[in-house]
């Protein structure tokens, strides 16, 4: 099973590498990863430069539908030139990346499978920008947490908090604590309504939905876990904030979740 591996937002795919070695070791040879770097030069993410030397990539660095567009552009060129992937795995801007091609192509072109066969998100969301470009209604709720949330997801991940508090900065006070395990009114999950979603727009492929409730960004990834078909996909709260835990218990539950995703993608 081969997945393609996409980062988040100013890191690399060395660091990715590193943030997934954990649940990686408790799965079997047959899995393989393929990390990719970012085709843009980035500044670091917040926090990110206490631990990792440069140098940091991006897939955008201004959010605008344009940028994105050609983020895909860069996608399938390489899915075409190093290809084919089982899977793909991601993290944050990688999820973002992910998500919005598999919500384009099923706007553009719905009777042509995807380019993979599952998809593994980790701390991930569904552009809001993306979401309207598609003519689905972001109503001002959705907007105003996914604005409010990325700057708490800032300020929360900065070398100052990390130096202040530690693992104790991470803290979503955007009410995501009170869903955990608690199905969501699928008409208002964090301001979008998916009983009027087209159904076209579904993700038809097994997903994961790997999040934690400590994020702030935490709704967002359940927004985005919304999007796939309910019988083709699993959800699983890490129980820590915007980066991926490496305990003992975390990633074997992580493991497998990548086990599940590889044998679903086989069925379907």
């Amino acid at each position: 099973m081969r997945f393609l591996c996409l980062h988040g937002k100013g890191t690399s795919a060395a660091i990715f590498k590193s943030q997934t070695a954990s649940f990686r070791a408790k799965l079997d040879p047959s899995f393989t990863f393929d990390f990719v770097d970012g085709f843009l030069d980035s500044p670091p993410a917040a926090g990110i430069d206490l631990f990792y030397p440069p140098p940091y990539y991006s897939f955008w660095n201004t959010f605008v539908v344009p940028d994105v567009r050609r983020a895909h552009a860069w996608l399938r060129d390489l899915l075409a030139r190093d290809g084919p992937y089982d899977g793909v795995m991601c993290f944050s801007q990688g999820c973002s990346l992910i998500a919005s091609f598999c919500l384009y192509h099923q706007a553009e072109t719905p009777d042509e499978p995807l380019p993979f066969k599952t998809a593994v998100f980790i701390c991930g969301g569904a552009p809001m920008q993306v979401l309207e470009d598609l003519g689905i209604e972001v109503s001002p709720e959705a907007r105003d947490l996914d604005s409010k949330s990325s700057k708490a997801l800032a300020e929360q991940a900065s070398t100052d908090a990390i130096l202040k508090s530690g693992i104790d900065r991470w803290k979503n006070a955007h009410g995501a604590h009170s869903h955990s395990g608690v199905p969501l009114d699928p008409s208002n999950v964090f301001g979008l309504d998916f009983t009027k979603m087209p159904p076209h727009l579904r993700i038809k492929i097994p997903t994961v939905h790997i999040y934690g409730i400590k994020d702030p960004r935490c709704p967002a990834s359940l927004q985005l876990s919304h999007f796939s078909d309910p019988r083709l996909t699993k959800a699983y709260d890490h129980g820590g904030g915007h980066d991926v835990p490496r305990t003992s218990d975390v990633s074997e539950r992580i493991a497998q979740l990548v086990e599940w995703s590889a044998v679903a993608a086989r069925v379907v």
